[in-house]
């Protein structure tokens, strides 16, 4: 079993990983532009605050040095793509940003980590951090619903890219069976939520593949135009990619 579970816990940190990495592309037209256009910094400043208390979950935890290394990894991802999209928004969206990083990056995860050290018991430690972990990752796999909304309304997968949906999928399962053979309810419960609606995103992949854009042909190429003169995107496509962020436990 432990064996079984480590060959688990690495395939997990390898999916995660990838899905940690996956917003470069994004950031590396950002990067050419210069201007991160209409893209948002909360996703990244909040799966930053995500992916840094599950690594003190992992520090804290005996058992949990896969946790620490995959969400370490995609803290310093987080960190990255954070500065970079205050470096290149405007300067409007900087100030927003900047003020919200020093609200839920600074405050609240050194908050968090204060009390965690300093204030709870040390045998209550792993509950109080795995509940905040629990919360905030259940929130964050949630956030595809608008682009589920969208296909279905559409009846198009245009916003629901495949891959992704699939990576997100796995990402849920593999860690689901992992939490599973660890005993780990943390782990399991946020993973569970992941992988019913990753189940869900698949299963409306499916049924609408092959379905017609519904959306006027002339407003699809002005959205496409759009997109690629200004770097923005459509909210139900940007909220799947965004998405794309959450490969934390």
């Amino acid at each position: 079993m432990a064996n079984l579970s480590f060959i688990l816990g690495v395939i997990g940190n390898v999916i995660s990983i990838l899905l940690f990495a996956s917003p470069i592309k994004t950031f590396w037209g950002v990067i050419k532009k210069k201007s991160t256009g209409d893209y948002k910094g909360e996703p990244y400043i909040t799966t930053l605050l995500s992916t840094s208390l599950w690594t003190l979950y992992g520090i804290i935890n005996p058992d949990g040095l896969l946790v620490m290394t995959v969400n370490g990894a995609g803290a310093i991802l987080q960190l990255i793509y954070v500065i970079l999209f205050l470096v290149y928004a405007p300067k409007d969206a900087k100030v927003k940003a900047a003020k919200l990083v020093c609200v839920v990056n600074v405050g609240v995860l050194g908050t968090v980590t204060a009390v965690t050290l300093f204030a709870v018991h040390k045998n209550t430690r792993l509950t109080f951090v795995g509940i905040l972990c629990t919360a905030l990752t259940i929130g964050m796999y949630a956030s595809p619903l608008s682009a589920m909304s969208t296909v279905v309304k559409t009846k198009s997968v245009e916003y629901m890219p495949f891959l992704l949906s699939l990576f997100l999928f796995l990402n849920a399962g593999v860690w689901s069976a992992y939490a599973v053979l660890v005993k780990d309810i943390y782990i399991g419960v946020p993973n569970a939520v992941g992988l019913f609606l990753g189940s869900a995103q698949l299963i409306l992949y499916v049924i609408y593949k092959n379905k017609p854009v519904s959306t006027n042909p002339s407003e699809a190429i002005e959205e496409e135009e759009e997109e690629e003169e200004g770097g923005s995107a459509h909210p139900a496509r940007r909220g799947i990619e965004m998405n794309s962020s959450l490969g934390n436990v």
